[in-house]
């Protein structure tokens, strides 16, 4: 069971973005996922979650309007699309799962129970 985060890189103040999150097992398609990001120094934040439908979806209030979630079941992958980039924005993305069917948008990292290995995300200004 494995999830592999990819899609960071080095990009300019204003750019965009988009992170893909690629699942191992259909199962996955069956689990609320999130997106969590770590800047230096700084503790893992909530970023964003989206239900295993698609149907719910929710965001850090800091964010909205920028980053946007989505997830495509046929191919295990979940995304996020990341537009206006700031320089706080940088830090690296980690990809989760809660491993829980038919959940709902948990934002707490202690309710995912699989996670990606990150990408890096550097937002020069």
């Amino acid at each position: 069971v494995q999830l592999q985060a990819s899609g960071g890189g080095l990009v300019q103040a204003g750019g965009s973005l988009k992170l893909s999150c690629a699942a191992s097992e259909s199962t996955f398609s069956r689990y609320g996922m999130g997106w969590f990001r770590q800047a230096p120094g700084k503790e893992r934040e909530f970023v964003s979650a989206i239900s295993w439908s698609g149907a719910k979806i929710s965001y850090a209030d800091s964010l909205k309007g920028r980053f946007t979630i989505s997830r495509d079941n046929a191919k295990n992958t979940m995304y996020l699309q990341m537009n206006s980039l700031k320089p706080e924005d940088t830090a690296i993305y980690y990809c989760a799962a809660d491993g829980v069917p038919y959940s709902n948008v948990p934002q707490s990292p202690g309710d995912y129970r699989y996670w990606g290995q990150g990408t890096q995300l550097t937002v020069s200004s």
